[in-house]
């Protein structure tokens, strides 16, 4: 068995990289498209270091659903590549990388979502009920319709 997971989905969306790649470079944006923003209508949010881009930080708590974590972008190549820094507090310790790959295509780009971690003990034990893969999938596949929907 693999000590780590890997969770990905992609989307065409019918737009230039450049458009894509503000909407994910930007925390601020997220709030558009991200698939859990709704989860918690009063869920916090604080933004600190790059308005954008490298260094740029998102920290979130909210209710059960939403729970409490914080989101870093660690490193970017415009209008291709960022990749995050993903640390969940609640509902329980973890710690993954997020990526996002743009690849234009004719008249469109290839939007794909990754998530990798490791497989801890507390990943182990939830996936003997339902894999990561089935947990994160819907909601990668949910927020990357979002996306089109706002960059399209």
């Amino acid at each position: 068995m693999a000590d780590t997971y890997t969770v990905a989905r992609s989307a065409i969306i019918n737009a230039p990289a450049k458009d894509i790649y503000a909407q994910i470079v930007d925390f601020h944006n997220w709030r558009s498209w991200s698939p859990w923003d709704a989860l918690d209508p009063d869920m916090t949010r604080k933004y600190s270091g790059a308005a954008s881009g490298t260094g740029a930080i998102y920290n979130w708590s909210g209710n059960r659903k939403a729970g409490e974590g914080r989101m870093k972008i660690t490193d970017v190549t415009e209008p291709t590549d960022v990749t995050i820094a993903l640390d969940f507090v609640k509902p329980f310790k973890s710690s993954s990388t997020t990526s996002f790959r743009l690849q234009p295509t004719e008249g469109a780009t290839k939007v794909t979502w990754t998530m990798t971690g490791p497989k801890t003990t507390m990943v182990k034990i939830m996936g003997i009920f339902r894999s990561m893969d089935k947990m994160v999938g819907p909601d990668f596949e949910k927020g990357l319709q979002r996306l089109t929907v706002v960059t399209e």
